[in-house]
């Protein structure tokens, strides 16, 4: 007869269920867990108290959270409020290690012309520097370009722009403004530029190279020219136009470009190279008496 594998022999000795652990082992393992658990909650602890301990520690010399002080120029441009008379104030000085001059016109609103023909004017004009650039290939003017109502360029190259309508002087950038149709419809003017400055952060642009540079600014609300001393990049430029407080600003044409000022004292000042006279699309922003 086959024998079953449940049966058992009067000689065997089986043992019925599952085998019982140990309770010993049993809470071995549980004190293990907890230690575990334990060791990660203190060490979870002091991360966090050590990282908030850093970032609230400050040094004395260098602490994190300092109260931002004006440039003293944004002082000094007020101080100017009081002169009635038509007149440039400049100002020379170094911001970031670059040497600067700021010309404040003030009690004038300037206007566009194209030529060389306003610059020999010495008896009205005060202050005047090239204003739009001018193509290497046909020698037109860069950029949109409005004088007197009558567009003479159109062309979206450079964001930067400045529009005169009336006696509001508006630096900006944009891609598109509607003071470009506005100066058409009212005899004003308008002309677009490399972009420096926006809204007081600084505008990065695609030319890297060194020159003398100058900037048209709105600068504590009024409108100010600043030109350097020394060459200088877009981006350096900019970034110390963005110190000294400008909320907006465009270039002007710099390296040897023209330039002319009428001191208080009545004394001409040119800059840049005059001679030879050879682009008909060249021009200026001016301020007259």
């Amino acid at each position: 007869m086959k024998q079953n594998q449940y049966d058992i022999q009067d000689t065997e000795i089986r043992i019925l269920g599952a085998p019982t652990p140990s309770p010993r082992k049993k809470y071995r393992w549980i004190i293990i867990g907890s230690v575990v658990l334990l060791i990660g909650v203190v060490i979870t602890a002091l991360l966090l108290s050590s990282r908030h301990s850093y970032e609230s520690e400050e040094g004395v010399f260098e602490q994190a959270n300092i109260q931002s002080i004006p440039h003293p120029l944004r002082t000094w441009i007020h101080s100017l409020d009081s002169i009635t008379d038509k007149c440039v104030i400049t100002k020379d000085t170094t911001v970031n290690d670059i040497p600067m001059r700021l010309y404040v016109p003030l009690n004038m609103t300037p206007r566009l012309e194209v030529g060389y023909k306003c610059i020999d004017d010495t008896t009205n004009n005060l202050l005047l520097w090239q204003a739009a650039d001018i193509r290497a290939d046909n020698k037109k003017i860069v950029g949109a370009f409005v004088l007197r109502g009558q567009p003479l360029s159109w062309g979206l190259s450079k964001k930067g722009y400045c529009g005169i309508i009336g006696d509001q002087v508006t630096i900006g950038v944009a891609d598109n403004s509607p003071l470009f149709e506005q100066a058409t419809e009212v005899g004003g003017y308008f002309f677009r530029q490399y972009p420096l400055v926006s809204n007081g952060m600084l505008v990065e642009n695609e030319l890297k190279s060194q020159s003398t540079r100058r900037g048209l600014c709105e600068l504590e609300g009024k409108v100010v020219v600043v030109e350097t001393f020394s060459s200088e990049s877009l981006h350096d430029f900019s970034q110390a136009l963005v110190d000294i407080g400008t909320t907006n600003a465009i270039y002007l044409v710099g390296s040897s470009a023209i330039g002319w000022h009428r001191t208080k004292d009545g004394v001409g000042v040119a800059s840049g190279q005059w001679e030879p006279r050879v682009y008909k699309n060249v021009s200026f922003i001016v301020w007259s008496k």
